[in-house]
């Protein structure tokens, strides 16, 4: 299977690339792509370089322009499609059916795969884009269990690639609106969940109060670590509870699921994290390269590689297998 991995960073998309990546993802420097963070991204010129780099190791890159344009401002998200393709992108990954419409017209030899961010979760939604805008393959969402993704891969030609590793959302792609009413800027319009602008933290009384557009996200005791104030995994008291009331801060690790996925019919493994850094991706990549290479020989997969990189140190396997609450 494919290992689809992810770079924020022209040197992350290098270490990816050495440490073995069948295939990188990255976005451009604006909004266009859902992880719009300071300091993260290419510019054109990093693009064209990072393509021919991975090309000349034998490996491909695709694009994420994977936002949803704003009204009267398309123009912005088409520039970024023909900018994708004049650098050499295998493909673009979209999510927004204007724009999907705009780069098959525009784009027809352009290869186009179904953004997370549609929610594509059965077949004939899948069918749907495939036969209107020739998508050749679909991301699907993390709501779905190992048996649902083999019943859409019999009734779907397109291949299917699906998240195994890295930050679990706790809302269906696409339709992120905690961080929204927090901030008043969308993860699916400007890319930016849970925006450093809008992140305070403030001592009251020994304790540090992580805060979120003026929310309270979380509340460290003296000494104790204070988690960066991501609003789906803080802290909350409501009917007399107290506790992550949303979602645990815990990682994806369905690496054990490699050979359930491949049976399911899975075409590529995506892991995410293109906010973190080069060091993180090239050890992911390692070992879940390792792993399917160890699957392809017949081997056992090595086990418990990645515990030391999750989140938290807490890992689940989501929704694969049914276990969250």
């Amino acid at each position: 299977m494919e290992i689809v991995c992810p770079a924020g960073t022209p040197a992350a998309l290098r270490a990816a690339v050495k440490a073995g990546a069948h295939t990188v993802y990255c976005g451009f420097n604006d909004e266009t792509n859902a992880r719009n963070f300071p300091g993260l991204n290419f510019d054109r010129s990093e693009m064209r370089d990072g393509v021919a780099f991975a090309h000349s190791h034998g490996a491909k890159v695709l694009v994420a322009v994977n936002t949803f344009p704003r009204a009267g401002d398309q123009p912005v998200w088409h520039r970024a499609v023909d900018d994708a393709e004049n650098a050499g992108a295998d493909a673009v990954i979209l999510a927004d059916p204007g724009l999907l419409d705009y780069a098959a017209r525009s784009h027809p030899g352009l290869r186009l795969h179904l953004s997370v961010q549609a929610a594509a979760a059965n077949a004939d939604i899948i069918n749907y884009y495939a036969r209107t805008f020739g998508v050749k393959r679909v991301v699907l969402p993390r709501v779905l269990s190992v048996p649902e993704i083999a019943a859409i891969n019999a009734e779907t030609e397109a291949e299917t690639e699906v998240f195994v590793f890295g930050g679990l959302c706790v809302m269906a792609e696409g339709r992120c609106s905690l961080s929204s009413y927090a901030t008043g800027l969308s993860p699916n319009m400007n890319g930016v969940c849970s925006p450093a602008s809008h992140v305070e933290y403030h001592d009251d009384n020994g304790a540090l109060d992580a805060k979120l557009g003026g929310y309270t996200i979380h509340r460290a005791a003296k000494d104790e670590p204070a988690p960066y104030p991501t609003l789906c995994k803080g802290c909350f008291s409501a009917g007399g509870q107290t506790g992550h009331l949303f979602e645990d801060p815990a990682s994806l690790n369905a690496e054990q699921l490699i050979p359930q996925l491949h049976k399911a019919g899975v075409t590529a493994l995506k892991i995410e994290g293109r906010q973190r850094s080069k060091s993180y991706v090239a050890q992911v990549v390692r070992n879940f390269r390792a792993a399917v290479d160890a699957l392809e020989a017949g081997q056992p997969l090595p086990q418990g590689m990645l515990a030391r990189l999750s989140e938290g140190q807490a890992m689940t396997t989501g929704a694969y297998k049914k276990t969250w609450r």
